[in-house]
């Protein structure tokens, strides 16, 4: 693991932020290559990677308060303003309902919106899980006797300390396991189904027609794409033997499953016009 890569003077470049970074200058490049296909004009998408970027932190950080809401009782300030502790599913439904209230303020059909922004999410959200990796941050899986099980040890959240109190940690004498015990690296992973999920995407984008379902196809393949995964993470579960990405994974799918069939008895529903898009570019 390497949670800091280097450092410039005294700037230190850490491998999560990193590639955070990487994520967003990626998947606006892409999102301006669809908007630019689509007619919308391409200076737009820095506009959306923009509202991504600040309401998508925010919502990570407030989910992750919640999920450990007995330690932010004890550090509030602490624990709000620390660079660790950010919950993709919570940043992803806040930054969602935000770019869906600029979508409609730009009129811009949300639909039309999500299937541009639907390859550039699936591999942003990769290529920022292998910022986790190197951060060794608590997003590993289980134990594993497989030859590409990775040490963790030297990471920001050290096996020892994930596992604690866990039914794998009573297989472990003392009930600890050790920091260098090879686990599965869900995060990388997690990358290869991101790059699967965008490459499927943007083969598809040209070939559907309809306005809308490149966006729900997107939340049945992350959505059943992140469901499997958590089986070999150490998330907690909570309710029915699963953990809440799981549960939240299980109504992505059912949204993208019932919004793919009301698209294919509504095919006319999202109508769009490129020059009805409230954007002007020298009026920002």
């Amino acid at each position: 693991m390497c949670p800091e890569l280097f450092k410039i003077g005294p700037l230190t470049v850490y491998g999560y932020g990193l590639m955070l970074a990487v994520a967003f200058i990626v998947a606006s490049y892409i999102l301006s290559l669809e908007f630019k296909r689509k007619g919308i004009h391409p200076d737009l998408a820095s506009e959306v990677t923009l509202f991504a970027l600040i309401f998508g932190i925010i919502g990570a950080k407030l989910f992750h308060l919640f999920d450990e809401w007995d330690t932010f009782l004890q550090d509030p300030v602490g624990e709000f303003f620390s660079p660790g502790g950010l919950v993709w599913y919570g940043g992803f439904l806040v930054a969602l309902i935000a770019i869906y209230v600029n979508s409609r303020r730009r009129n811009l059909p949300f639909l039309v919106l999500g299937d541009a922004a639907a390859p550039s999410l699936a591999l942003g959200y990769g290529i920022g899980r292998i910022g986790c990796h190197l951060a060794g941050d608590g997003d590993y899986g289980i134990p594993t006797d497989l030859p590409w099980g990775v040490d963790y040890s030297k990471g920001t959240y050290p096996p020892s300390y994930a596992f604690r109190g866990t039914e794998i940690a009573k297989n472990y004498p003392d009930g600890i396991v050790p920091d260098n015990t090879p686990l599965h690296p869900t995060p990388v992973y997690e990358f290869i189904l991101g790059l699967i999920i965008f490459m499927i995407l943007w083969n598809l984008r040209k070939k559907i027609g309809v306005n809308g379902k490149i966006f729900m196809l997107f939340l049945i393949l992350h959505g059943s794409a992140r469901f499997l995964v958590e089986f070999i993470r150490i998330n907690p579960k909570i309710l029915f033997g699963l953990s809440e990405a799981q549960l939240i994974s299980i109504i992505l799918i059912l949204a993208g499953i019932s919004g793919l069939y009301f698209l294919s008895k509504n095919p006319e529903l999202v109508k769009f016009n490129p020059d009805q898009i409230k954007y002007n570019p020298k009026k920002k």
